[in-house]
């Protein structure tokens, strides 16, 4: 988009010792010169030392602040409720923000009280001083143009911070979708890789009956392809928005029409066709059971990706003195002190991530919760604790897809052994010997250590060609017969 035509006026000399003045409700504050923000991010930067993660950290969340500004101002000057020139400024500075600008002068942090007010305060005067250097003026000069009678023009933080906090979660969640995909399909072709490969399958990590195990990953892709499908049913949650309610979702201060044209200015600069106007604006700025959802969704796919990640470590476990049916990637050495020593480091670090989101989960709960009558004011921590879970998973689950499962191979003869010694076979000759007969094979299998087949051909219980059939891998497996 193009920026705004006339003369822009050069900053004025600017050092880091220099302040400017500004004003708010509760007197005169100084402000860096350099900032555009003003006097109530200066003071929100004061109040809330608590993470040190600011709103810079969340570039996503501030693309969407931009994108809610520039919807609302061409909304409002379409109803004739802004200046035109002072819209289009407003819209320009808001498309720089969206792609990539002034992100370092988002400095309040994320955990904040107030709702989300710093937030949006932050967002609305950073665009205000932008904009006023493209109409040719000096940061600061709100006389021109004011960062809450023009840049938050009919709205309020409870409709603009959730419409935000919807937009940016958006985002976020097709980053991870994106990266589930990846994870599903790598995990398909390992399937397709170990097909013929015979294993024991285990219950309560005991011998149970054979599988391939192609099976077994072709079991982790089809969980992974699960949660997508949760997940995406989270993701359309989230396109119902609030904007255009104000303050409690009765729509105080928006001129008539301003909702309709500015939710369309909105889905066209998102892209996203499908965000919507929630029918009770009341209900909506008050509600955050979409983010209680998408919260559950979330832990559920950390659950069962820590599991796959178990389930990883003991294949691989030993490897002489574990499982080592398969080997992961050797990606580092790991022990100070025990040569040659590699670890599960991969899927060790995914595990941690999977214990976070689960964390977080209790307290979206419990700021869920804690809302009272017309507003939730803990919105600021229900969003950072499911960015970062969306972060963090999407970059455990890229990891675990390139330094981990492509690399996967499995130790075939091992695996073919461990089949033949076990006692889990016999559950295959089960319904030829009858359940007593097979037990007592089996358990004179353990107990001397012989391999069960030997002894039903000792005992001539099957013959040869039963014993082919019944325990081929197509019977053992209920795979089709190669």
């Amino acid at each position: 988009m193009p920026l705004t035509s006339g003369p822009q006026r050069p900053a004025p000399p600017e050092h880091e010792h220099e302040h400017r003045t500004e004003h708010d409700m509760l007197g005169d504050i100084d402000v860096p010169a350099h900032a555009y923000y003003g006097a109530h991010t200066a003071r929100a930067v004061a109040n809330f030392p608590l993470t040190g993660e600011t709103l810079a950290a969340r570039p996503h969340l501030i693309g969407a602040l931009a994108a809610v500004k520039h919807a609302a101002a061409r909304a409002n000057a379409e109803v004739g409720a802004l200046d035109p020139a002072l819209a289009s400024a407003i819209a320009d500075a808001c498309a720089e923000i969206r792609a990539g600008a002034l992100r370092e002068h988002f400095v309040v942090d994320l955990i904040q009280g107030g709702a989300g007010t710093s937030t949006n305060m932050n967002a609305n005067e950073v665009i205000a001083n932008r904009a006023l250097e493209l109409l040719g003026r000096h940061r600061g000069e709100y006389a021109v143009l004011h960062p809450l009678d023009h840049v938050n023009l009919g709205q309020s933080t409870n409709d603009v911070y959730p419409t935000a906090v919807k937009l940016a979660l958006h985002a976020h969640l097709a980053e991870l979708l994106g990266a589930l995909a990846g994870l599903r399909e790598a995990f398909a072709a390992k399937a397709a890789e170990f097909a013929d490969v015979l294993k024991m399958g285990r219950t309560q990590l005991q011998d149970a009956v054979p599988m391939t195990l192609g099976q077994e990953f072709g079991a982790f892709a089809a969980t992974l392809a699960e949660d997508e499908q949760r997940l995406s049913e989270a993701w359309l949650l989230l396109h119902e928005l609030n904007l255009g309610g104000t303050a409690i979702g009765t729509g105080l201060n928006a001129r008539p029409g301003y909702r309709e044209r500015a939710m369309e200015h909105l889905r066209r600069l998102t892209g996203i066709p499908t965000l919507v106007s929630s029918p009770d604006l009341v209900e909506a700025t008050q509600d955050v059971g979409v983010f209680v959802q998408l919260s559950g969704v979330l832990k559920r796919t950390a659950v069962k990706l820590s599991k796959i990640c178990n389930d990883l470590r003991l294949l691989s476990s030993g490897p002489q003195a574990g499982l080592g049916e398969i080997a992961l990637p050797a990606r580092q050495a790991g022990s100070s002190i025990m040569p040659g020593k590699v670890n599960p480091v991969i899927p060790e670090a995914v595990n941690q991530i999977a214990f976070e989101v689960i964390g977080n989960d209790v307290t979206v709960t419990l700021a869920a919760e804690g809302g009272q009558l017309q507003l939730n004011a803990f919105e600021p921590v229900i969003y950072r604790s499911l960015s970062a879970g969306l972060a963090h998973l999407t970059a455990g689950i890229g990891v675990l897809t390139e330094h981990c499962v492509r690399g996967i191979t499995a130790h075939r003869r091992r695996l073919a052994d461990t089949v033949a010694a076990s006692t889990g076979l016999v559950t295959a000759l089960g319904p030829a010997l009858g359940y007593e007969t097979a037990c007592a094979i089996a358990l004179e299998a353990h107990h001397t250590g012989r391999p069960a087949l030997d002894l039903v051909r000792e005992r001539a219980l099957l013959t040869e060609a039963e014993l082919r059939d019944l325990t081929s891998p197509a019977s053992l497996t209920g795979l089709p017969a190669v």
